[in-house]
């Protein structure tokens, strides 16, 4: 590991409060305070609320170039990877350590993020964590998480549908290495990223068994990225198409059919990720719809305010069900089917606040009138959908807490 990362990791840790006074003292010596749509701050800079990140290629790669730039000097600065263990390149914190950064964090106008870094460092990073090599740990772990290289992630395929276990895209063995052929879809950034984290059928007898994950370098001849343009005017989503795509075994990560092992562990970081983000994200949400809604002179109708009291009583909810996640990963558990019940509530309020702003501004989410803070909330309504896709779909969700929570017979699997 870097020198620069190691002398930012203390010996001892520091107490709760020094740690969170030192962390606010460092934010604040890097970047302004967010400001507020109330008030004074109505007008003023960017009045982008996508659910999606909307680029095309050249500003997607300006974007993940500043996002990239802002983890790297978190990374250098010992706030990267805050509860990742110190031998796997993080701080070895508890995670109220890591809570208590990213609270304060949300408070600062950062660079703005993407799924793109959130797979890297978020999921990729701690997946390689805990089943690389030695080998593997030393050569990716330090880039992945300090976002020097970006990884997307390759599992979904057009025809397995929610089912990861039914890919059909293959590695067959070549010489020293694998041959690999089908086509993946919905792959977030896929084509701004170095890398690419690829689960692929190695043994079509058994189902779960036959899967195997490598780490694949996206420029590899035989790779070919293609941004799908969505209904917002961003192309953040991608197929990728496999063409006799050689890759050496030391890209492997696991043993052959151990992928279904490794898949699962991306998808636990995956929900933990999910459910701790908490109602954050929907609070300054929901606080520049009441900006909006203030600055309409809607704010004493009736029906608008009970709206209001209705999203934000969901609001409410999501984040305790954050908070409950979050204290049993403290504890060292897994997060429960109330992760899946954080995600589901989470899609509902996203349409909620489609519906209710779409009745609110009518028009003027249709056509642009060049009035701030208005139109632009037609990215949201054009992006709120892929949310019941994205991080697990409606569906899974709800069968989860049927099984789990409600008892109710599982899904007959023929």
């Amino acid at each position: 590991m870097n020198s620069e990362n190691e002398m930012a990791t203390p010996a001892q840790p520091l107490a709760l409060a020094e740690y969170r006074r030192k962390a606010d003292e460092w934010l604040s010596a890097q970047l302004p305070k967010k400001s507020s749509w109330h008030g004074s701050g109505w007008g003023v800079g960017s009045d982008a609320v996508p659910v999606f990140n909307v680029y095309d290629q050249t500003s997607g790669r300006a974007l993940m170039a500043a996002a990239a730039a802002w983890q790297q000097k978190k990374f250098a600065a010992g706030y990267a990877a805050i509860s990742l263990p110190r031998e796997f390149g993080g701080q070895g914190l508890d995670r109220e350590y890591e809570r208590t950064y990213l609270e304060l964090e949300a408070g600062f106008e950062t660079p703005q993020w993407d799924e793109l870094l959130e797979v890297t460092v978020d999921l990729v990073a701690p997946t390689v964590a805990v089943h690389g090599t030695p080998a593997q740990r030393d050569r990716w772990l330090r880039p992945l998480l300090a976002a020097d290289v970006l990884c997307c992630q390759l599992f979904s395929e057009p025809g397995a549908g929610s089912d990861l276990a039914a890919i059909s895209s293959s590695a067959v063995r070549h010489g020293d290495g694998w041959l690999l052929n089908g086509q993946k879809v919905w792959n977030s950034g896929a084509q701004f990223a170095d890398l690419g984290l690829l689960i692929a059928r190695t043994d079509r007898a058994t189902k779960h068994k036959g899967l195997t994950a490598f780490v694949i370098p996206m420029d590899a001849a035989g790779v070919d990225v293609r941004p799908i343009r969505q209904m917002t005017g961003g192309e953040s989503f991608n197929e990728v198409y496999l063409t006799d795509a050689y890759v050496d075994d030391s890209t492997r990560l696991g043993a052959v059919g151990d992928g279904w092992t490794v898949a699962l562990t991306t998808l636990r970081f995956e929900r933990e990720h999910s459910a701790t983000m908490g109602g954050g994200t929907l609070a300054d949400l929901l606080d520049k719809l009441s900006a909006l809604v203030i600055h309409e002179q809607r704010a004493e109708e009736p029906t608008v305010r009970r709206e209001l009291g209705s999203l934000y009583e969901r609001v409410r909810m999501v984040e305790l069900i954050a908070m409950r996640v979050q204290e049993a990963m403290e504890r060292g558990e897994a997060p429960g089917p109330e992760a899946s019940l954080g995600k589901l509530l989470w899609t509902q309020v996203l349409t909620q606040i489609s519906d209710f702003v779409t009745d609110l501004l009518g028009s003027r989410v249709i056509a642009d009138f060049r009035q701030w803070g208005t139109y632009s909330w037609a990215q949201h309504i054009l992006g709120a959908p892929g949310f019941r896709i994205a991080g697990g779909s409606d569906e899974i969700q709800r069968t989860i807490i049927a099984e789990r929570v409600l008892g109710l017979p599982r899904e007959p699997k023929p």
